[in-house]
Protein backbone atom coordinates (compact mmCIF):
# COMPACT_ATOMS: atom_id res chain seq x y z
CA UNK A 1 0.00 0.00 0.00
CA UNK A 2 1.32 3.66 -0.40
CA UNK A 3 3.99 2.98 -2.79
CA UNK A 4 4.69 6.80 -3.32
CA UNK A 5 5.47 7.24 0.57
CA UNK A 6 8.92 7.41 1.18
CA UNK A 7 11.32 8.40 4.41
CA UNK A 8 10.79 12.37 5.50
CA UNK A 9 13.60 14.72 5.44
CA UNK A 10 15.15 15.15 8.65
CA UNK A 11 13.36 18.65 9.78
CA UNK A 12 12.46 20.42 12.94
CA UNK A 13 10.32 19.46 15.70
CA UNK A 14 7.33 21.85 16.09
CA UNK A 15 6.05 20.97 19.47
CA UNK A 16 5.37 23.76 21.57
CA UNK A 17 6.62 23.79 24.84
CA UNK A 18 4.11 24.83 26.58
CA UNK A 19 1.99 21.36 26.01
CA UNK A 20 4.96 18.79 27.61
CA UNK A 21 6.50 18.81 30.80
CA UNK A 22 9.65 16.25 32.19
CA UNK A 23 8.52 12.63 32.87
CA UNK A 24 9.65 11.09 36.02
CA UNK A 25 12.22 8.11 34.92
CA UNK A 26 10.42 5.41 33.39
CA UNK A 27 10.20 1.97 34.45
CA UNK A 28 10.35 -0.86 32.26
CA UNK A 29 11.75 -4.55 31.64
CA UNK A 30 15.13 -4.82 32.16
CA UNK A 31 16.81 -5.02 28.54
CA UNK A 32 19.52 -3.62 26.48
CA UNK A 33 17.34 -0.74 25.76
CA UNK A 34 16.48 -0.22 28.87
CA UNK A 35 18.08 3.38 28.77
CA UNK A 36 15.55 4.52 26.36
CA UNK A 37 12.55 6.80 27.40
CA UNK A 38 14.51 8.09 30.51
CA UNK A 39 13.37 11.11 30.44
CA UNK A 40 10.52 12.11 28.00
CA UNK A 41 8.53 14.98 27.23
CA UNK A 42 5.03 14.59 28.11
CA UNK A 43 1.37 16.32 27.45
CA UNK A 44 0.83 18.26 30.66
CA UNK A 45 -1.80 17.34 33.30
CA UNK A 46 -4.41 19.40 31.11
CA UNK A 47 -7.74 16.88 30.53
CA UNK A 48 -8.52 18.93 27.02
CA UNK A 49 -8.80 15.47 24.29
CA UNK A 50 -5.77 14.48 22.64
CA UNK A 51 -5.71 15.30 19.27
CA UNK A 52 -4.95 12.34 17.36
CA UNK A 53 -4.65 11.88 13.76
CA UNK A 54 -4.55 7.78 12.28
CA UNK A 55 -2.72 6.85 9.14
CA UNK A 56 -4.53 4.56 7.28
CA UNK A 57 -8.37 3.61 7.09
CA UNK A 58 -8.98 -0.25 6.59
CA UNK A 59 -9.85 -2.92 8.77
CA UNK A 60 -7.37 -1.13 11.48
CA UNK A 61 -7.47 2.31 11.46
CA UNK A 62 -11.38 2.35 10.76
CA UNK A 63 -13.01 -0.19 12.79
CA UNK A 64 -10.75 -0.47 15.78
CA UNK A 65 -9.13 2.83 16.31
CA UNK A 66 -11.28 5.55 14.95
CA UNK A 67 -14.14 3.18 15.76
CA UNK A 68 -12.73 4.25 19.86
CA UNK A 69 -11.91 7.20 19.48
CA UNK A 70 -15.44 8.16 18.44
CA UNK A 71 -16.51 6.80 21.12
CA UNK A 72 -15.05 8.84 23.87
CA UNK A 73 -14.77 12.49 22.38
CA UNK A 74 -13.80 13.81 25.62
CA UNK A 75 -10.02 11.77 25.99
CA UNK A 76 -9.27 11.81 22.12
CA UNK A 77 -10.44 14.02 19.20
CA UNK A 78 -9.74 12.45 15.26
CA UNK A 79 -8.11 15.89 13.54
CA UNK A 80 -6.82 13.76 10.61
CA UNK A 81 -6.64 10.74 8.06
CA UNK A 82 -4.33 9.52 5.89
CA UNK A 83 -5.55 6.88 3.14
CA UNK A 84 -4.77 7.11 -0.64
CA UNK A 85 -7.96 5.67 -1.22
CA UNK A 86 -10.70 8.62 -2.10
CA UNK A 87 -13.74 6.65 -0.79
CA UNK A 88 -11.75 6.11 2.62
CA UNK A 89 -11.35 9.76 2.56
CA UNK A 90 -14.31 11.00 1.82
CA UNK A 91 -15.95 8.79 4.48
CA UNK A 92 -13.61 10.37 7.18
CA UNK A 93 -14.33 13.52 5.93
CA UNK A 94 -17.98 12.95 6.43
CA UNK A 95 -18.47 10.70 9.25
CA UNK A 96 -15.75 12.24 11.55
CA UNK A 97 -15.54 15.83 10.45
CA UNK A 98 -11.51 15.23 10.09
CA UNK A 99 -9.17 16.89 7.22
CA UNK A 100 -8.22 13.70 4.94
CA UNK A 101 -4.85 13.44 3.23
CA UNK A 102 -3.93 10.66 0.55
CA UNK A 103 -0.09 11.63 1.71
CA UNK A 104 0.93 10.79 5.01
CA UNK A 105 3.36 13.21 4.59
CA UNK A 106 1.54 15.84 4.47
CA UNK A 107 -0.46 14.96 7.13
CA UNK A 108 2.66 14.72 9.51
CA UNK A 109 3.65 18.41 8.18
CA UNK A 110 0.40 19.93 10.26
CA UNK A 111 2.25 20.37 13.55
CA UNK A 112 -0.81 20.61 15.47
CA UNK A 113 -0.98 16.92 16.74
CA UNK A 114 -0.42 15.15 19.94
CA UNK A 115 -0.63 11.43 18.98
CA UNK A 116 -0.25 9.68 15.26
CA UNK A 117 -1.50 5.90 15.12
CA UNK A 118 0.27 4.01 12.51
CA UNK A 119 -2.55 1.64 11.29
CA UNK A 120 -0.61 1.81 7.32
CA UNK A 121 -0.67 -2.17 6.09
CA UNK A 122 2.19 -3.91 7.65
CA UNK A 123 4.86 -3.61 5.55
CA UNK A 124 5.15 0.25 6.25
CA UNK A 125 4.82 0.17 9.95
CA UNK A 126 8.54 0.71 10.60
CA UNK A 127 9.17 3.34 8.22
CA UNK A 128 5.92 4.93 8.88
CA UNK A 129 6.16 4.83 12.05
CA UNK A 130 9.94 6.44 12.44
CA UNK A 131 8.52 9.31 9.96
CA UNK A 132 6.35 10.40 12.34
CA UNK A 133 8.62 10.18 15.85
CA UNK A 134 11.25 12.02 12.96
CA UNK A 135 8.06 14.72 12.77
CA UNK A 136 7.40 15.15 16.52
CA UNK A 137 4.83 12.68 17.40
CA UNK A 138 4.15 10.33 20.16
CA UNK A 139 3.32 7.49 18.23
CA UNK A 140 1.25 4.18 18.62
CA UNK A 141 2.21 1.61 15.70
CA UNK A 142 -0.31 -1.36 15.03
CA UNK A 143 0.74 -5.17 15.41
CA UNK A 144 2.91 -6.49 13.98
CA UNK A 145 5.27 -3.52 15.28
CA UNK A 146 7.88 -4.85 13.11
CA UNK A 147 8.94 -7.92 11.53
CA UNK A 148 12.79 -8.22 13.08
CA UNK A 149 14.92 -6.60 15.52
CA UNK A 150 16.82 -4.28 13.64
CA UNK A 151 14.02 -3.23 12.17
CA UNK A 152 12.47 -2.60 15.79
CA UNK A 153 15.89 -0.72 17.45
CA UNK A 154 15.46 1.69 14.68
CA UNK A 155 12.57 2.93 15.45
CA UNK A 156 13.24 2.90 18.89
CA UNK A 157 16.77 4.50 18.10
CA UNK A 158 14.52 6.71 16.49
CA UNK A 159 12.03 7.90 19.44
CA UNK A 160 15.17 8.03 21.54
CA UNK A 161 16.10 11.07 19.50
CA UNK A 162 12.86 12.80 18.83
CA UNK A 163 12.26 12.47 22.57
CA UNK A 164 9.00 11.05 21.73
CA UNK A 165 7.33 7.65 22.54
CA UNK A 166 6.72 4.54 20.49
CA UNK A 167 3.62 3.00 22.19
CA UNK A 168 3.35 -0.67 20.40
CA UNK A 169 -0.83 -1.51 20.01
CA UNK A 170 -0.63 -4.64 21.87
CA UNK A 171 -4.27 -4.73 22.92
CA UNK A 172 -4.64 -8.58 24.12
CA UNK A 173 -2.61 -7.97 27.04
CA UNK A 174 -6.01 -6.04 28.26
CA UNK A 175 -8.02 -9.39 27.33
CA UNK A 176 -10.42 -10.02 30.25
CA UNK A 177 -9.35 -14.04 29.98
CA UNK A 178 -5.78 -13.29 30.04
CA UNK A 179 -5.93 -11.10 32.86
CA UNK A 180 -8.23 -13.78 34.80
CA UNK A 181 -5.69 -16.59 33.52
CA UNK A 182 -2.75 -14.92 35.05
CA UNK A 183 -4.76 -14.17 38.46
CA UNK A 184 -5.55 -17.68 38.63
CA UNK A 185 -2.16 -18.69 38.09
CA UNK A 186 -0.66 -16.18 40.52
CA UNK A 187 -3.34 -18.10 43.37
CA UNK A 188 -1.09 -20.56 43.22
CA UNK A 189 -3.99 -23.33 43.39
CA UNK A 190 -3.01 -24.86 40.16
CA UNK A 191 0.70 -25.31 41.59
CA UNK A 192 3.41 -25.35 39.60
CA UNK A 193 2.74 -24.76 35.95
CA UNK A 194 3.88 -27.45 33.49
CA UNK A 195 2.34 -26.16 30.61
CA UNK A 196 0.07 -23.26 28.99
CA UNK A 197 -1.32 -23.58 25.31
CA UNK A 198 -2.76 -20.68 23.81
CA UNK A 199 -4.49 -21.65 20.37
CA UNK A 200 -5.65 -18.40 18.58
CA UNK A 201 -7.24 -20.87 15.81
CA UNK A 202 -10.34 -21.39 13.12
CA UNK A 203 -11.48 -22.95 10.15
CA UNK A 204 -10.83 -20.02 7.49
CA UNK A 205 -9.77 -19.54 3.88
CA UNK A 206 -8.39 -16.50 2.77
CA UNK A 207 -7.07 -14.50 -0.36
CA UNK A 208 -6.21 -10.96 0.91
CA UNK A 209 -2.99 -8.78 1.33
CA UNK A 210 -2.16 -10.35 4.41
CA UNK A 211 -1.77 -13.47 3.02
CA UNK A 212 1.66 -12.54 1.28
CA UNK A 213 4.92 -12.42 2.29
CA UNK A 214 5.73 -8.91 0.16
CA UNK A 215 3.86 -7.45 2.44
CA UNK A 216 4.48 -8.93 5.89
CA UNK A 217 1.53 -11.29 5.53
CA UNK A 218 1.16 -14.56 7.12
CA UNK A 219 -0.47 -15.36 10.26
CA UNK A 220 2.58 -15.23 12.56
CA UNK A 221 2.79 -11.66 11.98
CA UNK A 222 -1.20 -10.67 11.45
CA UNK A 223 -2.79 -12.85 14.30
CA UNK A 224 0.48 -14.18 16.01
CA UNK A 225 1.07 -10.33 17.87
CA UNK A 226 -1.72 -11.40 20.11
CA UNK A 227 -0.97 -14.81 21.37
CA UNK A 228 3.12 -13.92 21.20
CA UNK A 229 2.79 -11.36 23.50
CA UNK A 230 0.55 -13.03 25.92
CA UNK A 231 3.50 -15.56 25.94
CA UNK A 232 6.40 -13.42 26.44
CA UNK A 233 4.14 -12.10 29.84
CA UNK A 234 3.94 -15.41 30.85
CA UNK A 235 7.63 -15.46 30.40
CA UNK A 236 8.46 -12.68 31.98
CA UNK A 237 9.30 -11.14 28.37
CA UNK A 238 12.91 -12.63 29.06
CA UNK A 239 14.28 -14.71 25.53
CA UNK A 240 13.52 -18.56 25.72
CA UNK A 241 16.27 -20.91 26.17
CA UNK A 242 14.48 -23.20 22.89
CA UNK A 243 12.44 -22.31 20.34
CA UNK A 244 10.75 -25.10 18.26
CA UNK A 245 8.37 -23.70 14.84
CA UNK A 246 6.57 -25.05 12.44
CA UNK A 247 4.58 -23.52 9.53
CA UNK A 248 2.47 -24.82 6.73
CA UNK A 249 0.17 -23.06 4.02
CA UNK A 250 -3.49 -25.01 4.13
CA UNK A 251 -6.15 -22.84 3.02
CA UNK A 252 -4.41 -19.49 2.22
CA UNK A 253 -4.31 -18.68 -1.35
CA UNK A 254 -0.91 -16.04 -0.78
CA UNK A 255 2.26 -17.28 -0.15
CA UNK A 256 2.37 -16.77 3.74
CA UNK A 257 1.72 -19.45 6.41
CA UNK A 258 -1.72 -19.74 7.66
CA UNK A 259 -0.47 -22.47 10.44
CA UNK A 260 1.89 -22.21 13.08
CA UNK A 261 3.11 -24.11 15.98
CA UNK A 262 5.51 -22.77 18.31
CA UNK A 263 7.04 -24.50 20.90
CA UNK A 264 9.10 -21.87 23.78
CA UNK A 265 10.99 -24.07 27.03
CA UNK A 266 12.74 -21.95 29.64
CA UNK A 267 14.32 -22.85 32.62
CA UNK A 268 12.39 -22.57 35.78
CA UNK A 269 9.26 -21.64 33.45
CA UNK A 270 6.39 -23.90 32.05
CA UNK A 271 6.60 -24.93 28.51
CA UNK A 272 4.43 -22.52 26.43
CA UNK A 273 2.55 -23.88 23.46
CA UNK A 274 1.25 -21.52 20.56
CA UNK A 275 -1.21 -22.65 17.72
CA UNK A 276 -2.22 -20.03 15.05
CA UNK A 277 -4.09 -22.04 12.44
CA UNK A 278 -6.77 -21.49 10.11
CA UNK A 279 -7.22 -25.11 9.34
CA UNK A 280 -8.41 -26.47 12.67
CA UNK A 281 -12.32 -27.45 12.18
CA UNK A 282 -12.87 -28.23 15.46
CA UNK A 283 -11.53 -25.28 17.68
CA UNK A 284 -9.79 -25.59 21.24
CA UNK A 285 -10.37 -23.76 23.71
CA UNK A 286 -7.97 -20.86 24.05
CA UNK A 287 -5.96 -21.59 27.24
CA UNK A 288 -5.22 -24.79 28.40
CA UNK A 289 -3.09 -25.11 31.49
CA UNK A 290 -1.37 -28.29 33.07
CA UNK A 291 -0.69 -28.31 36.46
CA UNK A 292 1.10 -29.86 39.51
CA UNK A 293 -2.52 -29.72 41.25
CA UNK A 294 -4.90 -28.83 38.35
CA UNK A 295 -5.73 -26.94 35.41
CA UNK A 296 -7.61 -24.56 33.46
CA UNK A 297 -9.62 -24.31 30.62
CA UNK A 298 -11.51 -21.54 28.40
CA UNK A 299 -11.41 -18.66 26.75
CA UNK A 300 -13.40 -15.55 25.96
CA UNK A 301 -16.55 -16.91 26.72
CA UNK A 302 -15.30 -18.19 29.93
CA UNK A 303 -12.42 -19.84 31.90
CA UNK A 304 -12.76 -22.98 34.14
CA UNK A 305 -10.32 -24.62 37.04
CA UNK A 306 -10.10 -27.33 39.07
CA UNK A 307 -7.44 -28.54 41.64
CA UNK A 308 -7.17 -30.54 44.47
CA UNK A 309 -6.14 -29.52 47.87
CA UNK A 310 -2.72 -31.45 48.56
CA UNK A 311 -3.25 -31.29 52.52
CA UNK A 312 -6.85 -32.89 51.91
CA UNK A 313 -5.56 -35.29 49.76
CA UNK A 314 -4.81 -39.37 51.02
CA UNK A 315 -1.11 -39.55 51.45
CA UNK A 316 0.38 -42.12 49.08
CA UNK A 317 4.05 -43.25 49.06
CA UNK A 318 6.50 -44.77 46.28
CA UNK A 319 6.18 -48.55 46.10
CA UNK A 320 8.89 -50.01 43.72
CA UNK A 321 7.78 -53.76 43.66
CA UNK A 322 4.61 -55.19 41.71
CA UNK A 323 1.23 -53.79 42.88
CA UNK A 324 -1.01 -56.88 44.29
CA UNK A 325 -3.38 -58.37 41.87
CA UNK A 326 -2.00 -56.88 39.31
CA UNK A 327 -3.79 -53.54 39.92
CA UNK A 328 -3.27 -49.65 38.85
CA UNK A 329 -2.30 -46.72 40.96
CA UNK A 330 -5.88 -45.46 41.81
CA UNK A 331 -7.41 -42.84 44.27
CA UNK A 332 -10.52 -40.27 44.87
CA UNK A 333 -8.89 -37.08 44.99
CA UNK A 334 -11.59 -34.27 45.19
CA UNK A 335 -11.43 -31.82 43.30
CA UNK A 336 -12.08 -28.32 43.98
CA UNK A 337 -14.00 -26.78 40.59
CA UNK A 338 -14.19 -22.75 40.02
CA UNK A 339 -15.25 -20.73 37.04
CA UNK A 340 -15.06 -17.26 35.74
CA UNK A 341 -17.51 -15.61 32.95
CA UNK A 342 -16.95 -12.10 31.75
CA UNK A 343 -19.20 -9.04 33.25
CA UNK A 344 -21.44 -7.36 31.30
CA UNK A 345 -18.80 -4.78 29.73
CA UNK A 346 -15.94 -7.50 29.51
CA UNK A 347 -18.35 -9.74 27.07
CA UNK A 348 -17.31 -7.85 23.79
CA UNK A 349 -13.71 -8.91 24.89
CA UNK A 350 -12.45 -6.99 21.56
CA UNK A 351 -13.63 -3.66 22.11
CA UNK A 352 -13.56 -4.29 26.11
CA UNK A 353 -9.30 -4.59 25.04
CA UNK A 354 -9.40 -1.53 22.77
CA UNK A 355 -10.80 1.04 25.46
CA UNK A 356 -8.57 -0.52 28.08
CA UNK A 357 -5.57 0.14 25.94
CA UNK A 358 -6.42 3.63 24.99
CA UNK A 359 -7.51 4.28 28.35
CA UNK A 360 -4.24 3.59 29.72
CA UNK A 361 -2.51 5.68 26.76
CA UNK A 362 -4.74 8.75 28.34
CA UNK A 363 -3.05 8.33 31.53
CA UNK A 364 0.17 8.23 30.15
CA UNK A 365 -0.29 11.56 28.12
CA UNK A 366 -2.16 13.60 30.14
CA UNK A 367 -1.45 12.48 33.89
CA UNK A 368 2.13 11.01 33.14
CA UNK A 369 1.63 7.45 34.32
CA UNK A 370 4.06 4.62 33.03
CA UNK A 371 3.45 3.02 29.97
CA UNK A 372 2.56 -0.44 30.72
CA UNK A 373 3.07 -1.53 27.38
CA UNK A 374 6.46 -0.84 26.32
CA UNK A 375 9.08 -1.59 22.62
CA UNK A 376 11.50 -3.08 24.90
CA UNK A 377 9.29 -6.03 25.73
CA UNK A 378 8.32 -6.16 22.26
CA UNK A 379 11.17 -6.64 21.18
CA UNK A 380 11.40 -10.64 22.61
CA UNK A 381 8.20 -10.83 21.14
CA UNK A 382 9.70 -10.04 17.83
CA UNK A 383 12.98 -11.58 18.44
CA UNK A 384 11.34 -14.91 18.74
CA UNK A 385 9.10 -14.10 15.46
CA UNK A 386 12.31 -13.64 13.54
CA UNK A 387 13.77 -17.02 14.16
CA UNK A 388 9.93 -18.92 13.89
CA UNK A 389 10.84 -17.24 10.73
CA UNK A 390 14.31 -18.23 10.40
CA UNK A 391 13.09 -21.86 10.85
CA UNK A 392 10.52 -22.03 8.42
CA UNK A 393 11.92 -20.52 4.79
CA UNK A 394 9.08 -20.90 2.64
CA UNK A 395 8.48 -20.32 -0.96
CA UNK A 396 7.60 -16.85 -2.37
CA UNK A 397 5.54 -15.54 -5.15
CA UNK A 398 7.58 -13.10 -7.36
CA UNK A 399 7.28 -9.27 -5.45
CA UNK A 400 4.57 -7.07 -7.84
CA UNK A 401 4.93 -3.99 -5.67
CA UNK A 402 1.34 -3.01 -4.09
CA UNK A 403 -1.82 -3.15 -7.02
CA UNK A 404 -1.93 0.17 -8.74
CA UNK A 405 -5.57 0.61 -8.27
CA UNK A 406 -4.46 1.40 -4.43
CA UNK A 407 -1.84 4.10 -5.49
CA UNK A 408 -3.99 6.29 -7.51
Amino acid sequence: LFSRYHPLPPRKLRIPPSLYNPLTPFRSTPNINAHLYTELPRLTTQKEPIRVAVLGQGRSGLDIHCRYFKTAPHKYQIVAVADLLEDRRQRAQSEMGCDAYDDYRDLLARGDIDLVVNALPSHLHPQATIDSLNAGYHTICEKPLAWSVAELDNMIAAADKADRLLLPFQQSRNAPQFQKMFQVIDSGVLGRIVQVSISFSGFARRWDWQTVQEYRGGNLLNTGPHPMDQAMRLLDFKMPDQILCAMDRANTFGDAEDYVKILLRTKDKPVIDVEISSCTAFPQPMYTIHGERGGLSGGPAGLVWRYYDPQKAPEQMLIRSPLPGPSYCREELKMIERSWAPNEDEQDAFTYMSNAYYDGVFTVLRESAQPEITPQQVRVQIAVIEECHRQNHLSQLPPQGWPKECAT
